[in-house]
């Protein structure tokens, strides 16, 4: 009997990233969205997870910092996987502990640069852009306890064009997101050993 890995992903905010992939898994694939955890309870993945079949957990700091409930929470759905998409906080060692290497983050630059505390969306692309690069992309790494300090599993570039914007250059960075992500995602989850059921 084929196991389906399920994977929950982790989002703050509008979701773009989250409802691809949602529609990437929902096709017959060998592993499935099956929750969408969010600590912005007015972030607008809500409504696209809700409307695509997906439950949503909507969670504060106190329960993913101070406590075990969330993982808990991760522990009784059997989460093989933790993709962030879009995820601001950063994963304490109660989840990464547990989930080592079954967490996958994506970062819209070419890390080692443009990463660490504050260097998500707008403030990424336009510290590329002042900093005059030619080239910038995404990798796609494993989450430990530092901000984009995972070891890189995958990363793709694009050109900066003469003047780009932060928000020209992002709709590239989207476009290679949309792409890649989702089949990175993909091979690790089928090559990734069930995770033992536990109860809470």
């Amino acid at each position: 009997m084929l196991y389906m890995k399920k994977i929950a992903l982790f989002a703050s905010g509008s979701g773009t990233n989250a409802e691809n992939l949602i529609k990437y898994f929902s096709n017959g694939k060998k592993a499935k969205v099956v929750a969408v955890f969010t600590n912005n309870p007015k972030a607008f993945v809500i409504k696209r997870a809700e409307r695509l079949g997906v439950d949503v957990v909507i969670f504060d700091r106190g329960a993913l910092y101070d406590s075990s409930e969330l993982a808990d929470e991760l522990i009784f759905r059997e989460i093989d996987l933790i993709v962030l998409a879009g995820f601001l906080w950063k994963i304490p060692p109660s989840l990464t502990e547990i989930w080592r290497d079954r967490i996958i983050n994506i970062h819209p630059a070419l890390l080692p640069a443009y990463g660490g505390r504050g260097m998500y969306g707008e403030h990424v692309h336009r510290a590329v852009l002042d900093a005059g690069e030619t080239r910038s992309g995404i990798t796609i790494h494993y989450v430990n306890e530092e901000y984009d300090k995972g070891d890189t599993i995958f990363s793709a570039t694009c050109d900066v064009l003469p003047g780009d914007t932060p928000s020209s250059l992002a709709d590239r960075i989207h476009q290679l997101e949309y792409k890649y992500y989702p089949r990175v995602i993909e091979e690790i989850a089928e090559r990734l050993p069930p995770v033992q059921s536990r109860q809470r």
